[in-house]
């Protein structure tokens, strides 16, 4: 498994956490992910950069309303398309 697929499965059992109600382990585990997953969006062009941190911003307002089922479903999805994205080249 490469980096990013790992990355890619950590990104689904955290959207998992916060779907099972497990919002502070998942937080936790999501604020290790995102550090995990700077260096590899630092890589990135400039366009998927920028498409990184608008995403950012949406999760964060989930966050901020705690609205978990939108994060899990960024996490899940949006971030994985473009991690995925990345590896693919």
């Amino acid at each position: 498994m490469s980096g990013v697929e790992g990355l890619i499965a950590r990104l689904q059992q955290c959207a998992e956490g916060f779907r099972l109600g497990r919002d502070v382990e998942a937080a936790m585990t999501m604020v290790q992910l995102m550090a995990a997953i700077q260096p590899v969006i630092d890589s990135a062009p400039q366009e998927q950069r920028g498409d990184w941190e608008v995403l950012l911003g949406l999760m964060f307002e989930c966050q901020q309303g705690q609205n978990w089922l939108a994060l899990a479903d960024y996490l899940q999805y949006e971030c994985v398309e473009v991690l995925g994205s990345l590896a693919a080249g």
